[in-house]
């Protein structure tokens, strides 16, 4: 029948038809599974302006100044991924033919300098070698020859997942030149310590998808005094609106208009942060580092090989090598089609990756995981020793149960 419009009204299909009868268990990247809590508080609708959105507002800047461990104002949320958290870092401290030094140490530490030479900038890259975390003296040298204006780094770089556990003393190094020191947390803030006031660290940048398991989309950044009074001082006008602090201020700091926000998400943030700050961050750093080491003990003891070694590995996202013979398509069509979780492949690595953030640091997530891992690998025609590798999981979580401290500094 022909539509009176002149198109055609399309074919409908519930996403009950869409979706998998069987939830599938999130143990990727990211997204993360997200808590009931959470979930429930993503389900409200308000008025995005108005005085309950700006006690909503305000709450949510005091919580994340906790979880950023910083004291600075400048805590402002971004309708957007973590991504557009960065860009509007990039636009603001950047201009035209400014100079930044950014470490590469994959795909996405390298998107800020795809950022900053969008703006105009000034770019060059520090190199780092893939199995490798940045090297203080190889950044002072860096530092050095190119001065620039702002350095920036990820906490963790989940491509290859390595992590800058030197990002403390890079910090300290980039403040005796003057730097503006950025920092892409995106899957370690709440998962491992970041103090961003005590490490001199300027602007911390995050998504809600991962370590705060709240939903994607609605993002985080937090600017120091000195990375504000930069923005402030620019003299060349900004070429975004959206992106822009200054017009952002009006919202998150001036109960004000910007544009409309993503009232939902910003509720699911709230609820985020407020776990977060009821579990403390102590306890959460303990948790994470002890299901994430007890994984790593039970793929080792599978016979398989992790792709970084401990010095430098991140526990927020295991990167595990690719036995010969597979691609990661394989491995993770297969775990998921067959036994419903969910792990992820890479960018430019022969590895998987299994998320260890947030929600995905559960023990009954880590044993159905990690039998769904080595069950894959049996049916691909991989030889693994399955029951050591799950023995030896179950062996680190009696040594170092709930209430042992670990050390997380």
């Amino acid at each position: 029948m022909n539509s009176s419009t002149g198109i055609p009204r399309p074919q409908l299909q519930s996403l009950d038809d869409i979706l998998p009868q069987e939830p599938l268990l999130m143990m990727g990247a990211g997204p993360v599974p997200i808590p009931e809590r959470v979930a429930k508080a993503n389900s409200v609708v308000i008025n995005h302006l108005g005085t309950t959105m700006a006690k909503v507002i305000d709450q949510v800047k005091s919580m994340a100044r906790y979880v950023f461990q910083t004291e600075s104002k400048w805590v402002l949320g971004v309708a957007g991924p973590a991504s557009a958290a960065m860009e509007m870092t990039a636009v603001n401290l950047l201009q035209p033919g400014e100079k930044i030094l950014c470490l590469n140490n994959g795909f996405f530490s390298h998107r800020m300098a795809e950022m900053a030479g969008r703006v105009g900038a000034d770019v060059h890259e520090l190199h780092i070698p893939v199995h490798e975390a940045a090297d203080p003296d190889r950044v002072r040298k860096a530092i050095e020859q190119v001065r620039p204006k702002v350095i920036s780094m990820v906490q963790g770089e989940t491509s290859n997942t390595v992590c800058n556990y030197t990002l403390k003393d890079i910090a300290a190094i980039a403040k005796e030149y003057g730097c503006l020191v950025v920092v892409d947390a995106v899957c370690t803030l709440s998962t491992m310590p970041l103090k961003m006031d005590e490490w001199n660290v300027d602007v911390v940048i995050t998504g809600g998808q991962k370590g705060l398991s709240s939903i994607p989309g609605v993002s985080l950044v937090a600017f120091s005094n000195e990375a504000w009074q930069a923005i402030e001082n620019r003299t060349s006008p900004l070429t975004h609106w959206c992106f822009d602090v200054k017009l952002a201020e009006n919202f998150w700091h001036r109960d004000g208009y910007h544009y409309t926000a993503p009232v939902s998400g910003i509720m699911a943030l709230h609820e985020a942060l407020k776990l977060v700050c009821e579990e403390t961050l102590e306890q959460r750093f303990a948790r994470h580092l002890r299901c994430s080491q007890a994984l790593q003990a039970g793929i080792a003891g599978m016979g398989l090989d992790l792709f970084i070694e401990p010095t430098a590995r991140l526990n927020s996202v295991v990167g595990i090598s690719i036995p010969e013979g597979l691609t990661a398509k394989q491995i993770c069509d297969h775990i998921s089609e067959t036994y419903r979780v969910e792990i992820a492949g890479s960018f430019g690595q022969p590895i998987v990756r299994i998320g260890q953030m947030g929600e995905q640091c559960r023990e009954h997530n880590l044993f159905r995981t990690l039998h769904a891992f080595g069950s894959t690998m049996r049916d691909l025609g991989v030889k693994v020793d399955q029951p050591n590798g799950m023995a030896e999981m179950e062996a680190y979580l009696q040594k170092y149960p709930r209430h042992v401290h670990l050390d997380v500094a």
